[in-house]
């Protein structure tokens, strides 16, 4: 039989129910924090914090409070999100973890989760895992018996999608097409059937021989080019991939850029194309 028992809280008026090996804290404002237990001690939650892509108004006010409670925030860039927590009053401790440093740092940041110190994971801007480090983290963390937590927020992938005028009804994210032509031109020759609205992140760098491969291998479709996302510069270029490449030119803009580009048309059978023009 689960064990329940629920404590009112003096201070802030909040009711604390521990059932089972799960304890929960509902506050006034009626959020609820849940601590999964093991071996008789309280772990931390790991939180999946998104931040802004590029306007910090849109920092989400839940955000703010989740990234002042915790402990401790891994971040994939602590300068930038320093930067970051300046402009809202955030002095929590940061950490830095990426690819580089993350067999080092997994261990030490679960063993602290495991101490009943909750930690927040933030990327560079936007939500961490799409195409940012954090999904080791979030691996190890579940495997140890550790809740994890998303903190929606901002994201290019839906930005540049909603404003698109492209299909939303289903879409497929690849991240970032591989640097080298033979494995790009390998990536999109597995996607060429694909009807799904298909987006994609790219550098500056690579647009242009992006958007090139993408012309050779797939044809001459829709697409929308959105570059520097909730930013003043914010900017989207809209046509088929031949009149986006004449729109981009050099490619000498800053910024990163998201495409989102039409999925393949369903081609109708030529006997039932000739079937109902007899009819």
């Amino acid at each position: 039989m689960p064990v329940r028992q629920v404590r009112q809280g003096a201070e802030n008026s909040c009711a604390v129910e521990t059932v089972g090996f799960f304890r929960t804290q509902r506050l006034g404002c009626g959020q609820t924090f849940g601590y999964g237990c093991v071996e008789g001690r309280m772990n931390g939650l790991l939180y999946i914090v998104s931040t802004p892509i590029g306007n910090p108004e849109d920092m989400t006010v839940r955000a703010i409070r989740i990234l002042k409670e915790v402990a401790i925030v891994a971040a994939e860039d602590t300068s930038r999100a320093h930067s970051l927590f300046l402009q809202f009053g955030i002095d929590t401790p940061l950490t830095s973890y990426h690819d580089l440093n993350k067999d080092e740092k997994t261990p030490v940041l679960i063993r602290r989760l495991h101490e009943g110190q909750s930690i927040a994971l933030v990327s560079d801007d936007g939500t961490p895992l799409i195409s940012d480090p954090g999904s080791f983290l979030v691996t190890q963390a579940l495997a140890s018996g550790i809740r994890v937590v998303p903190v929606p927020g901002p994201s290019a992938v839906l930005a540049a999608l909603s404003a698109s005028g492209l299909s939303s009804e289903a879409f497929v994210f690849q991240g970032y097409l591989p640097k080298t032509s033979t494995q790009r031109r390998l990536v999109l020759e597995a996607l060429r059937s694909e009807r799904r609205t298909l987006i994609l992140f790219e550098s500056p760098e690579l647009v242009r021989s992006t958007l090139e491969a993408i012309h050779a291998v797939l044809g001459n479709r829709r697409m929308v080019l959105a570059r520097e996302l909730t930013k003043p510069d914010e900017e989207f270029l809209r046509g088929t991939v031949e009149e986006v490449l004449v729109k981009w030119g050099s490619g000498l803009l800053e910024g990163e850029v998201t495409l989102v580009v039409e999925g393949t048309r369903p081609q109708r059978r030529k006997g039932l194309t000739e079937s109902v023009k007899k009819r």
